[in-house]
């Protein structure tokens, strides 16, 4: 069975438009809801998204940073399973809007008409730690392990 690299993942998830994001909730349940990355996005280690300050998904990360997602690709070849990628990893809240324009889409538009004017737009970092992956009937797992802030802060 051949481990798959961070790269071979990636390129895996280049066509998966929605990740489930699961968060802690305030009274300790888990939260999930489905966040777009608009396929326009390369996996690095870290995934954006973006929501509204007002939300509970922002509320909850403020409280844990500690957050997963959840991914399922498209149906295997020959009846063989789907690519599905679980990530567990820590999120930040980046209300930077010069941030906002590296990572906007136009895609995005159709949630957010404002584009990065939106009020209350914020846009979501999960640095991914530790990555389990089920690629037709292989499976295997990556640690990424945390980062420390300067490393985050370049990605």
């Amino acid at each position: 069975m051949a481990e798959m690299s961070l790269a071979d993942i990636a390129e895996k998830m280049r066509d998966i438009d929605f990740a489930i994001l699961s968060t802690r909730t305030e009274g300790g349940a888990i939260a999930g809801r489905p966040m777009s990355n608009n396929r326009e996005v390369e996996f690095d280690g870290d995934a954006y998204f973006f929501a509204c300050d007002h939300t509970r998904t922002i509320g909850d990360i403020e409280r844990d940073p500690c957050v997963g997602l959840g991914y399922q690709g498209k149906s295997g070849a020959l009846g063989m399973r789907p690519f599905f990628v679980t990530v567990e990893g820590r999120a930040a809240l980046i209300r930077d809007k010069a941030r906002f324009e590296e990572h906007w889409t136009s895609g995005l538009d159709r949630w957010f008409e404002q584009g990065v004017d939106t009020p209350g737009l914020v846009l979501i970092k999960v640095s991914a730690e530790r990555l389990h992956y089920w690629n037709g009937m292989e499976e295997g797992e990556l640690s990424l392990g945390p980062r420390t802030e300067a490393e985050a802060a370049v990605s």
